[in-house]
């Protein structure tokens, strides 16, 4: 059986300033089909952006029974679902600080969507480094937040 592919990025121009503007990108690939979703906001950060276009790419599956690759470049969101995810679950949603998970919500809905899945992997890709699908996806988060100002 074919997997759905991912790949999604998220970005912040001005990111920890007053007026920022943040985007997200995402494409969505199974048996030849391609499928691309992007969106922007307004004072935001990365980490949202990121966050984001992870949980917007799950959203878009309309199935449980196919497996999912989901490829980000963002080391928060792979090792936050591959990594602390569970810890934070253990301790109410604390880090191992005990201090709150920053963008609690976001990560609890993007465990809620991936647990909704039969099988997901998240994979660490490298950014900007030719990786097609990557790079599309980052000129989509970059349209999102052309578009967002």
């Amino acid at each position: 059986m074919e997997n759905i592919v991912i790949y999604c990025d998220g970005g912040c121009r001005g990111n920890q300033s007053d007026h920022n503007v943040g985007g997200w990108g995402v494409v969505l690939q199974y048996k030849g089909n391609t499928k691309e979703l992007y969106g922007g906001a307004l004072n935001t950060t990365n980490n949202v952006m990121e966050l984001t276009a992870a949980i917007k790419a799950l959203e878009a599956i309309k199935t449980t029974h196919i497996p999912v690759d989901v490829h980000a470049d963002s080391a928060y969101v792979v090792n936050g679902m591959t990594s602390w995810v569970q810890g934070w679950i253990k301790k109410g949603w604390k880090t191992a600080g005990n201090k709150p998970v920053k963008n609690k919500e976001l990560w609890m809905r993007l465990y809620e969507l991936s647990k909704m899945q039969d099988t997901i992997r998240f994979n660490k890709v490298k950014g900007h480094n030719g990786v097609e699908l990557n790079e599309r996806a980052d000129e989509l988060a970059n349209r999102g937040m052309d578009e967002a100002r």
